[in-house]
C-alpha cells in the first residue's frame, strides 16, 4: 500500500504545481514595458471645492505627467482596466468577457499599429504620452496594495498608445460588425442600389409621406454596431446674434456613468500654452471635449459607412485565399489569451488571421475580412493635443481636416463668435465606377474593392455661421443641423459616403423647440436641454399605434389604457410615466440597431409585471423606479430614453428600481459674453472620485444633477487662487526623477 500513498501524493504534488502555474503564470508572460529616457516631471494639483484638479506644470509634458497622477488618485481602480486592455492582459482582470476584449485588441492588431505609427508621431505628442505614462508608473510604485495584477506597471508611452488604437474603431461601431461575424449571424446591416441619390430627410412636421421615403432611405445606412447604451449625446452652438449676445456652447455627451469611457472633468495648464477645461476618458494625457480661452467644441457619435467586409475565397486547406486570381496565404498567428477563472488564469490560445483586406474572422459560413475607416492609423493623438491648443477657428479646422479623428461629429464655438458643426469622418475613399453594394458582403476576391485612404476633408457636410444662429446634433442626420434655409441638402452630398439619414427623438425634440425659440438666452437653452419630451413619431408612433390597434383583456387593458393616457413626458409628474419608461428602451434600441420590432404585447406586459411585483401599482412616480444611486446615496431622477434629459439605461437592481448606468453624464456650459473673458459650468452624475467611498468627492455632485444645476468651473487660476483664501482647496505638488 505504500506505492498507493506514495502515487496519490505526487498526484497531490502535481495537482498543486498546477495551481500554482495557472495562479501565477501570466505576469511572467507579460512583455514588460520598455523604459524611456531620463527625465524629472514636476506638476502642481489644485483642487477646487468639488475636488476636480487644475493641473498646472512648466511644460505641456509636465502637465500631462500630473494628470495621470491626478486621475490616478481619483480612479485607479478604472485606469487600470484601461491599461490591461491596451496590453491585452484584461482577461487576467475581468475573466472571460476581458478575454473579449483581448481577443480583438489581437485582431485588429493594436499593438502593431501603435509599434508601427508610434514612433511617426511629433516628438512634442510622444513626450505627451511618456510623460502620462510616467505618472501611472508612479502612482502605482507608491501605492503597491491597489495594483490589481502583478507585471502591469511599468507603461511606456506606446502602451497608451495602443489603448486609442484599441478604442477609437468602436465608437463608429466596429463591435457591430465583429459580434455576429464570430457568431456565424447575419450582419445587422441593410444594403441598398449603388448610386441614387438621397431622399431629403423629413423636418419635424412634415407629411407623412416623407417619413415613410426616410425609413426606406434607412436601406443606405450602415446600422449603429453598439448597443443603444453606447449611443448619445446632445449638443448646441449658439451665436451672439441669437443668443442674446453671448455665444453659447453646451456639451452634454451621454456615456457609461462608470467605466473605462466614462468622463473625467480635469483643467490643464502649462508655460507652453496648453490651457484647456473638459474631460477625458481614462488612459488620455489630454481631454477629448471642452475649451480653452478662445474656442471650445464637443462631439456626438456619428454613423457613417466606415465598415466594409469582405468574403474571402478559400483553398481547400483553408489556409490561402484568392485575389485577382493567385493564391495568397493568409497570415496567422496563434495568441495566449489570460481568462480568470476563480482564483486562476487559464491560458487559451486562438487563432488570429489577417489578409490584405485586414482582419479574418472564420465561421461556419466561410472567412470574412473586414476594412474599417481609419485602420492602421494613429494621427488622432496629435490632432486632439493640436486642437487642444488651437487658438483661431482656422487653426482648429486645419487639425480637423487632417481626418485623423475617423469619425465623430463635431460643435464647435469661439470668442469670435463663429460657430460650427462639422460631420467628421475618415469614410473610406471607394473607388469611383466600380460596381459593388459596398454595404453588403463584398467579394474578397478583387484587389479593386480594396481602397486605401478616407475621401477629402471637402467632400464631408459642414455647416459654419448659419443664418439661423444656431447648430445642434443629437446623433442624427447632418442634413438637420441648422433650421430651414440653413440646412445642408442630402442630394448635394455622394450616396457613396453612407451618410445616416436617421431622426432620434432627441433630434426631432431639440430642431422643434429651437426653431420655435425667438432667442436662445441661458433659461431658453436650459429648458430645451433637460426637455423629457417625446415626439409621436418614428418608433415612439409605430409603438403607440399598435398599443391603439392591440386587443387586451382584465390586467393588460389596464396597463394598455394607462400607457395610452401618457403625456409623452418623462418629467416625474404623470402617472404613466413609470410604465412608459419600461417600454420605450426596447424600442429605441430596435430602432437605433436595426433590429426587429419587439412584439408589444409581450414588452407590455413584462413592464406592468415588474411594476406590481416591486410597486403593488402600475402608476409609481417616475421616481420611485428610476434612481441614481452611488454608495449610500439613492436618488430619483427624471428624464427617459433618448429623450434630452437622457436618461438610457441602467440595471435592474434587487428592489426592482432602474440604477441609471448610461444617460446625461458629463454636462459642460460655455460661454463668451460681450467684452468678458470665457465662463464655463459643468456637473457630472457622482463627483470627481468616482471609485473612492472615502473621498469627500465621491457623491457630492448627485444633488446637483438631479436637481438640473451646475458648478463653476475654475478655468482661470487667479479664480482659482482667490477660493483657496476662503475654502483653501487641496494644494499638492508632484515631482519624478526618471
Amino acid at each position: 500500500m505504500i506505492w498507493v500513498k506514495r502515487g496519490a501524493f505526487a498526484l497531490a504534488a502535481v495537482a498543486l504545481l498546477g495551481f500554482a502555474v495557472l495562479a501565477t503564470w501570466e505576469p511572467f508572460m507579460a512583455t514588460a514595458a520598455e523604459p524611456a529616457a531620463e527625465r524629472t516631471y514636476s506638476a502642481e494639483i489644485i483642487r477646487d471645492e468639488w475636488g476636480v484638479p487644475h493641473i498646472t506644470g512648466k511644460t505641456d509634458a509636465d502637465t500631462a505627467y500630473g494628470v495621470a497622477i491626478a486621475h490616478a488618485q481619483d480612479d485607479f481602480f478604472t485606469l487600470q482596466d484601461v491599461v490591461a486592455m491596451s496590453r491585452g492582459r484584461y482577461g487576467a482582470i475581468a475573466g472571460e468577457d476581458g478575454a473579449k476584449v483581448d481577443y480583438v485588441y489581437h485582431l485588429i492588431d493594436a499593438r502593431g499599429t501603435a509599434e508601427r505609427e508610434y514612433p511617426k508621431l511629433p516628438a512634442d505628442t510622444r513626450a505627451l504620452f511618456e510623460a502620462y505614462a510616467a505618472g501611472l508608473n508612479q502612482y502605482a510604485a507608491q501605492h503597491p496594495g491597489e495594483v490589481k495584477l502583478a507585471g502591469l506597471f511599468p507603461v511606456a508611452g506606446m502602451d497608451v498608445a495602443a489603448g486609442f488604437a484599441l478604442r477609437q474603431p468602436f465608437f463608429f461601431g466596429l463591435d457591430g460588425v465583429i459580434g455576429p461575424l464570430v457568431a456565424g449571424e447575419d450582419l445587422r446591416r441593410e444594403h441598398g442600389p449603388d448610386i441614387p441619390g438621397f431622399p431629403r430627410p423629413p423636418l419635424p412636421g412634415a407629411e407623412p409621406a416623407a417619413e415613410a421615403a426616410q425609413k426606406q432611405a434607412r436601406t443606405l445606412v450602415l446600422p449603429l454596431g453598439e448597443d443603444a447604451e453606447h449611443l448619445g449625446s446632445n449638443a448646441f452652438a449658439v451665436a451672439p446674434q441669437k443668443g442674446g449676445g453671448t455665444t453659447t456652447l453646451i456639451s452634454n455627451s451621454h456615456q457609461p456613468l462608470r467605466g473605462g469611457v466614462a468622463w473625467y472633468e480635469l483643467v490643464v495648464e502649462s508655460g507652453e500654452g496648453w490651457h484647456f477645461a473638459g474631460a477625458n476618458f481614462p488612459g488620455s494625457p489630454f481631454p477629448f471635449l471642452g475649451h480653452n480661452e478662445h474656442l471650445g467644441w464637443t462631439n456626438t457619435v456619428n454613423t457613417p459607412d466606415m465598415i466594409d467586409v469582405y468574403q474571402l475565397e478559400l483553398d481547400e486547406s483553408g489556409t490561402r485565399y484568392k485575389l485577382d486570381g493567385q493564391w495568397r496565404d493568409l497570415e496567422s498567428e496563434w495568441v495566449t489569451l489570460p481568462v480568470k477563472v476563480g482564483p486562476v488564469v487559464l491560458p487559451i490560445r486562438r487563432e488570429v488571421l489577417r489578409s490584405v483586406h485586414g482582419p479574418v474572422i472564420r465561421n461556419a459560413k466561410g472567412a470574412f475580412a473586414i476594412r474599417y475607416g481609419g485602420i492602421g492609423q494613429l494621427q488622432q493623438l496629435d490632432a486632439y493635443y493640436r486642437i487642444n491648443k488651437a487658438k483661431t477657428f482656422g487653426e482648429w479646422e486645419s487639425q480637423i481636416a487632417r481626418l485623423a479623428i475617423p469619425s465623430t461629429n463635431f460643435i464647435y464655438a469661439d470668442k469670435t463668435g463663429t460657430i460650427a458643426y462639422v460631420y467628421n469622418a475618415a469614410i473610406p475613399a471607394r473607388p469611383e465606377g466600380v460596381k459593388a453594394d459596398w454595404r453588403s458582403v463584398l467579394p474578397g476576391n478583387r484587389s479593386d474593392l480594396i481602397w486605401q485612404g478616407a475621401v477629402d476633408y471637402a467632400a464631408l457636410p459642414k455647416i459654419v455661421n448659419p443664418a439661423s444662429g444656431w447648430v445642434y446634433n443629437s446623433n442624427n442626420t447632418p442634413f438637420t443641423a441648422a433650421g430651414r434655409g440653413s440646412d445642408l441638402d442630402p442630394a448635394s452630398f455622394s450616396p457613396a459616403l453612407g451618410i445616416e439619414l436617421k431622426q432620434t427623438n432627441r433630434s426631432q425634440r431639440a430642431y422643434k423647440l429651437l426653431s420655435e425659440a425667438g432667442v436662445l438666452d441661458r433659461a431658453t437653452l436650459e429648458r430645451i436641454k433637460y426637455d423629457t419630451g417625446y415626439e409621436r413619431t418614428g418608433y415612439v408612433a409605430r409603438l403607440f399605434d399598435a398599443l391603439e390597434a392591440m386587443k387586451a383583456d382584465d390586467e393588460l387593458a389596464v396597463a394598455r389604457d394607462l400607457l395610452l393616457s401618457w403625456d409623452f413626458t418623462s418629467d416625474n409628474q404623470g402617472k404613466a410615466d413609470a410604465l412608459a419608461m419600461l417600454m420605450i428602451r426596447d424600442f429605441m434600441a430596435a430602432d437605433y440597431n436595426n433590429k426587429p420590432f419587439p412584439e408589444v404585447a409581450e414588452k407590455l406586459k413584462a413592464a406592468s409585471d415588474h411594476l406590481m411585483q416591486h410597486f403593488g401599482r402600475l402608476d409609481p412616480p417616475l421616481g420611485y423606479l428610476v434612481r441614481l444611486r452611488q454608495g449610500k446615496r439613492d436618488l430619483p431622477v427624471d428624464g427617459g430614453s433618448d429623450t434630452l434629459r437622457a436618461a438610457t439605461t441602467w440595471d435592474v437592481a434587487e428592489d426592482g428600481r432602474l440604477s441609471l448606468k448610461h444617460g446625461d453624464s458629463f454636462i459642460m456650459w460655455i460661454e463668451w459674453a460681450p467684452g468678458q473673458r470665457v465662463i464655463s459650468r459643468s456637473v457630472q452624475p457622482f463627483g470627481a472620485a468616482s471609485t473612492r467611498p472615502d473621498s469627500p468627492h465621491y457623491t457630492d455632485q448627485m444633488q446637483l444633477f438631479v436637481e438640473h444645476k451646475l458648478k463653476p468651473v475654475h478655468f482661470w487660476r487667479d479664480d482659482l487662487l482667490a477660493l483657496a483664501s476662503s475654502r483653501r482647496p487641496s494644494v499638492k505638488t508632484f515631482t519624478t526623477a526618471r
